[in-house]
């Protein structure tokens, strides 16, 4: 990893990550502390800020779907920009979404790197969202980490999601996430499998899962 230049006064790494036999660059916070709040690091920590082993695997998963021009995906939780980026560098029709400044500026920045220039990247708070379009996919990746966030997701599925459109989230596999899950089959139909992302240090499994509306 080496120092790519700055965003904003900000420094930043680049990553490179092969999807698809494609290479794509994603820049991401050189000193992840200039993203924390040092009188409460725990609130609000910058979670955003790394390129997770979940969004590589959803990044992945989503270059393998054929594109369709008449389809459109919104992400939540975006972060750098990784999965959205490879979405539609496969041809799908993406918007990305985040809540906080700072993701926003590292997703616009990602997109533009590689050649995403005309993607849509908008702010959108969960408990308060101000969107109104339907989409066929919503996506996300490493988004469900906080209990508190389970009834606005939900709220948020039901807004923005066709009747026939379908959520595809990748999670870590955690308590939080597997709760997520277990309340969301109250509400929709799910698929899930396990999936494991290895690299000479580790394995790390996590639980790719579509869902759609109950019939």
């Amino acid at each position: 990893m080496k120092t790519f230049g700055k965003i904003g006064d900000r420094e930043t790494e680049e990553k490179s990550v092969v999807i698809k036999g494609r290479s794509f660059t994603i820049l991401m916070p050189k000193f992840i502390e200039e993203y924390i709040d040092s009188q409460d690091p725990l609130q609000n920590f910058p979670l955003w800020a790394k390129v997770w082993e979940a969004s590589w695997v959803l990044a992945d998963f989503l270059a393998g779907i054929p594109a369709d021009p008449e389809k459109r995906l919104i992400e939540i939780g975006c972060g750098l920009g990784l999965v959205g980026v490879v979405a539609a560098s496969f041809g799908h029709k993406v918007v990305m979404t985040e809540h906080n400044p700072g993701a926003i500026e590292f997703a616009r920045a990602n997109a533009d790197l590689n050649h995403c220039t005309g993607m849509e990247i908008i702010d959108l708070d969960w408990n308060s969202p101000s969107l109104y379009s339907r989409f066929d996919y919503i996506i996300g990746s490493e988004v469900v980490y906080n209990e508190k966030d389970f009834e606005p997701l939900r709220h948020l599925f039901e807004r923005l999601l066709k009747p026939e459109g379908e959520v595809i989230l990748c999670e870590g596999i955690r308590r939080t996430s597997l709760d997520f899950f277990k309340e969301m089959q109250r509400h929709f139909d799910l698929k899930a499998q396990q999936k494991s992302i290895r690299s000479p240090e580790k394995t790390v499994l996590v639980i790719l899962c579509r869902m759609k509306r109950k019939k």
